[in-house]
Parts: structure tokens; C-alpha cells; sequence
């Protein structure tokens, strides 16, 4: 199976990256400044472009079989990164066939099935007030992938810490069967199994220790 991935340079996107290859998986993977990729293999493509340049993406998903979307804000981000970003990404996918996307955000973005309890409602008022950019974009993102037909996933994680992979991690929803942190490398194992899982079709899993 040959996976597109977009968000491949950032702390998870790594890690995944990393894991992918060592399990066999072809990689197509869209970067801005391929030079900053330090992983090389010959099951691993670089597309030199950015997610919000629809061309970019098409040639990215071109070829490919499912796409995983790890990219979000970083500082000086346009406000509607994530969400147009995404639309970019589903248009190609109905353009090529495919049918299935994964994508990465934070416990912020809400879930029908969550239970949040004080701690969390604190943390997603901290962020309205804070960062509400990126809640809202995150936000939007979701409104955007339920709205498009394909199969999606979106998993979502607290805290993200870069400690040594433990190979154990809970999966439940915000306030059900959760903590408050996960490291980057168990969230990216989490991600490569629903390649070709179907357990979390249309819905946002939490991701924690």
C-alpha cells in the first residue's frame, strides 16, 4: 500500500514516517523544502510543494492508495490552514479514487461520544481563549472531512511529548478512559494501524497513555 502524507517534517509526522518504512509501506510525501528531510529510502517519494497549493497536492495523492494528514499550525500559519489544507487533500483524493483519510488534531476538537470532565473543559476554554485559531480551524477541518464522503478517521491526542516509545497507549474519547499526555512515537504507531483498520471510520478516537 502506498501512503500520501502530508505533515511528514513535523514531531509525529517523523515518527510516522519512521514506522511506515520500517513496515514495509511505500511513502509519497509532500514537503516544502525537501532538503529538510532526513529520511532516506527507496520506498519513500518527496514532492517538493506546500498543502495549500491544490497542484502540490494533486501530484502528492497522485499514485497513491490513502492519505494521512499530519500537518497543523505552526507560528504564522494563515487562519484556515488545516481546513483548506484538507479540502486540497479531499478534492485530489475524489479526483484519483481514493477512498480513506486519516487525520491528526488535538483533544480541543469535539466528539459526540466524549465526556469531558472539568480538567478537559478547562483546557478546550483556555484554547478558545487563547489559540482560538487553531481550535477554530480544527474545527472546521472536521466539518469539512464529515461533509466529504470519504472514510475518515481523526485522531486526536493531549499533551504530546517526545519520551521513548512505551508500545502501550489507551484509545477512548475525552474524559472516557484517558490521560492527559502521549508520546509522539505511540501516537504515530496508533495512526499507522488505521491504514487497514476500519474500527475508527468516521470517528475521533483519543489517543493516550
Amino acid at each position: 500500500m502506498k501512503i500520501a502524507l502530508f505533515g511528514g517534517t513535523g514531531g509525529t509526522g517523523k515518527e510516522f514516517l519512521k514506522k511506515a518504512l520500517e513496515e514495509g509501506y511505500q511513502v509519497k510525501m509532500l514537503a516544502r523544502t525537501p532538503s529538510k528531510v532526513s529520511t532516506t529510502s527507496p520506498q519513500l517519494e518527496i514532492v517538493e510543494g506546500d498543502v495549500l497549493n491544490a497542484d502540490d497536492v494533486h501530484r502528492t495523492v497522485e499514485g497513491t492508495d490513502i492519505v494521512v494528514s499530519l500537518f497543523g499550525h505552526v507560528k504564522g500559519s494563515p487562519k484556515w490552514l488545516q481546513s483548506d489544507g484538507t479540502f486540497n487533500i479531499l478534492s485530489a483524493m475524489k479526483t484519483y479514487g481514493l477512498k480513506k483519510i486519516i487525520s491528526l488534531s488535538g483533544g480541543g476538537l469535539p466528539f459526540e461520544k466524549d465526556q469531558p470532565k472539568f480538567p478537559d473543559k478547562l483546557i478546550r476554554f483556555i484554547m478558545k481563549v487563547a489559540v482560538p485559531k487553531v481550535l477554530n480551524d480544527a474545527v472546521r477541518h472536521a466539518e469539512v472531512l464529515r461533509e466529504s464522503g470519504r472514510e475518515w478517521v481523526i485522531v486526536r491526542g493531549p499533551r504530546l511529548t517526545d519520551e521513548p516509545e512505551k508500545g502501550e497507549y489507551r484509545v477512548g474519547w475525552v474524559g472516557v478512559n484517558a490521560s492527559t499526555s502521549i508520546g509522539r512515537a505511540d501516537l504515530a504507531d496508533f495512526i499507522l494501524r488505521q491504514v487497514e483498520s476500519d474500527e475508527y471510520i468516521r470517528q475521533m478516537p483519543f489517543v493516550s497513555y
